[in-house]
């Protein structure tokens, strides 16, 4: 049993930057691989990134360069750096163990001046 919270969201304004955590419980934490997926508004969850258990990474073209996702497994936590934010990365943002059904709650970003 896995269950992640999500933290770190917000309202911030164009071109600003926010640090998402997803800490998780659950000793295998640091053995498997991550990802952070995003859903806004009337569409679908989409992928944003993903970080394997060895630190490879691996990001959706929409993001590339402003994203960075990183993990601490000395505190069970994946991280998502997000910079030169922009209206359109207004979501809900999500994090995951990539191929099971464990999901966290979400945290709310809004971009807007």
């Amino acid at each position: 049993q896995v269950q992640l919270v999500e933290s770190g969201g917000g309202l911030v304004q164009p071109g600003g930057s926010l640090r998402l955590s997803c800490a998780a419980s659950g000793s295998m934490f640091s053995k498997v691989t991550v990802g952070w997926y995003r859903q806004a508004p009337g569409k679908q969850r989409d992928f944003v990134a993903s970080i394997t258990s060895g630190g490879s990474t691996h990001y959706a073209d929409s993001v590339k360069g402003r994203f960075t996702i990183s993990r601490d497994n000395a505190k069970n936590t994946v991280y998502l750096q997000i910079n030169s934010l922009k209206p359109e990365d207004t979501a809900v943002y999500y994090c995951a163990v990539v191929g099971t059904g464990y999901w966290g709650q979400g945290t709310q970003v809004t971009v807007s001046s």
